[in-house]
């Protein structure tokens, strides 16, 4: 793709992160998708799955290639200080305002595949059939599960291949990629905690839900660390905790949000047996007369890799990404729903980390060691200053994609 046409797409780009929207409300940007995808020659369907859009594109006999995107972004106030920052306000879950930023980086998602698509749709030395996805809703872990739901394998076929990628805070020009297990499964619940409310002065007289949910904090901690062999990988991260409205009074309840992740799924099974047995357990020591409840606000399985597919991925990058570093970057612990799309379609997955800090901050940086300490350093996904570098991201993002499609696409 010639420079100005990644400069259309940066400005593409700009513009989705200065108007991230919410899952599920990622209305403006799938209608820019959508007309993107039309004027490329894409058969579009919108509204799949919610907000999702799907383009495909036909060259004749041959294999199915899935090429996946998330679009949505993050209740988060972005303090990037970039001239193309976010401002935008939206509604949380619980209909309340909250800033919101592409803290996540699918804006990048969005506009590599957008930029991939236009490669492949000017081309014709390939044969078969591109089903670009733009999925709703990944950072609630819904998305994928709503456009399989709304048919988006029987509407326009199984593929033979999932592809996809992440952004993430490795220098841009590196390109993580491993077969197996790659990104942890997640499960995220909301637990309530009632007591029996009352006035400060009284305590006696009550049974307090922040004492509660304060012992239940400590002790879901030692789930990792005294219930689970020290071979096994689990996080669990109370990320949210509300009680009460004022100083004098102790309320009835309190709420705890938890995120879990794991890539065994007997260790899965046994982290949320003990979440429960313990939140149940501290109730009862407390005295609370009614029994907690316990909510999974979602859940997505493990992605695992295939292990031909990233053979296929390593030698075509190989021979096609010039300047580009494939590396294995061990299990991530973050999350991933595009492993939903893989295990209902039967199909091979083969999902990879685009590396998007900036490549100058890496400079005369010659050990992993000393490499992965740099990334440590760097804003990471979900953090408030984290914005990828436009550009050569977006130019290995579109690159890759066009290359690891041609992979099971070239005549």
């Amino acid at each position: 793709m010639d420079d100005a046409r990644m400069q259309g797409l940066a400005d593409i780009y700009q513009d989705l992160h200065a108007h991230p929207e919410l899952s599920f409300a990622e209305v403006r940007t799938a209608a820019i998708v959508a007309a993107q995808l039309r004027e490329l020659g894409y058969e579009v369907t919108e509204q799949v799955g919610g907000t999702g859009v799907v383009g495909v594109l036909e060259r004749g006999e041959g294999p199915t290639v899935l090429l996946r995107a998330d679009m949505d972004g993050l209740p988060v106030r972005e303090e990037t200080g970039l001239p193309y920052a976010s401002e935008v306000v939206g509604i949380g879950d619980n209909d309340q305002e909250v800033p919101v930023m592409h803290a996540c980086g699918h804006d990048m998602h969005t506009t590599a595949l957008l930029g991939a698509c236009a490669q492949l749709a000017s081309q014709d030395d390939w044969q078969g059939r591109i089903l670009a996805v733009f999925q709703p809703a990944e950072e609630k872990g819904a998305g994928a599960r709503a456009m399989v739901d709304d048919g988006l394998f029987t509407r326009f076929g199984t593929p033979a291949v999932v592809l996809g990628q992440h952004v993430a805070p490795l220098p841009a020009g590196a390109i993580g990629l491993r077969s197996g297990p790659a990104f942890a499964a997640s499960d995220s619940l909301r637990i309530t905690l009632y007591g029996k409310g009352g006035h400060g002065s009284r305590p006696e007289t009550t049974v307090d839900p922040i004492v509660l949910a304060a012992a239940v904090v400590l002790r879901l901690q030692t789930i990792v660390s005294r219930e689970i062999a020290g071979t096994e990988t689990v996080v669990l991260t109370i990320g949210s905790i509300h009680a009460g409205l004022a100083s004098n009074i102790i309320p009835e309840s309190a709420e705890l949000q938890l995120s879990i992740r794991t890539f065994s799924a007997d260790v899965r099974t046994q982290v949320l047996a003990a979440v429960e047995r313990i939140v149940r357990g501290e109730a009862l020591t407390a005295g609370a007369e009614r029994e907690p409840l316990i909510e999974s606000l979602h859940s997505f399985p493990a992605v695992v890799n295939d292990a031909a597919a990233v053979g296929v991925l390593r030698e075509s990058f190989a021979t096609h990404l010039e300047r580009v570093m494939v590396v294995d970057p061990g299990v991530v612990t973050g999350s991933e729903d595009v492993g939903i799309l893989a295990q209902e379609a039967g199909a091979p997955c083969a999902y990879w980390i685009l590396g998007g800090a900036n490549p100058a901050l890496f400079a005369g940086l010659t050990s992993i060691t000393e490499i992965a300490a740099r990334v440590g350093e760097q804003p990471s996904n979900h953090s408030p200053q984290y914005a990828p570098v436009i550009r050569p991201t977006l130019d290995i993002g579109v690159r890759a994609l066009e290359t690891a499609a041609r992979a099971w696409l070239t005549k």
